[in-house]
């Protein structure tokens, strides 16, 4: 069953990251494809995230995951765009080209076409990275969804699932 998201829970959710990322004193950084940018707005209509919120990279095509996160042309050749791999590079290139401590990547198939068997509408895929304190590497993870609805639908649960990841995080 599909998970219904509106402006009020996805502005609630963005503040309830900003008080939890806040509170650590560290900042936070998006990486995001099929959500346009949507997460960094939502966190960048709270006053006073700058405090808290360092960059957002909106990287819809592959040419600008290369560009601006470092994503390597023969992993995008080979795993695409909406790939496990995709969305972790995504997160360490974040990361490595912000000042952020924490980071999040987005990268999906909202539909309504552009979906195949093996990827269908839909899904998407999400990575984490953070910096941990005396730790050469940092920490990243991933995770992904196939969402139920049309291509708002899905836009929605991905930007909630991404927050939500954050918050697991902290």
């Amino acid at each position: 069953m599909m998970q219904q998201y509106d402006d009020t829970a996805l502005a609630g959710l963005a503040k309830e990251v900003g008080q939890a990322i806040r509170s650590r004193q560290i900042m936070l950084a998006t990486a995001e494809s099929c959500t346009g940018g949507w997460v960094a707005k939502l966190i960048t209509d709270i006053p006073g995230s700058s405090h808290w919120f360092d960059r957002g990279f909106v990287t819809y095509t592959n040419q600008s995951k290369q560009e601006m996160l470092g994503v390597p042309a023969e992993l995008l050749a080979t795993h695409g765009a909406v790939s496990e791999q995709t969305v972790q590079a995504m997160a360490l290139g974040a990361l490595r080209n912000s000042a952020a401590r924490l980071t999040l990547s987005i990268s999906g198939i909202a539909g309504p076409g552009g979906g195949s068997a093996e990827k269908p509408v839909g899904l998407v895929w999400f990575g984490w990275a953070m910096r941990r304190d005396g730790a050469e590497e940092p920490r990243s993870w991933t995770a992904h969804h196939i969402f139920d609805g049309d291509r708002d639908a899905v836009r929605r649960q991905a930007v909630a699932t991404s927050l939500r990841g954050v918050l697991e995080a902290l």
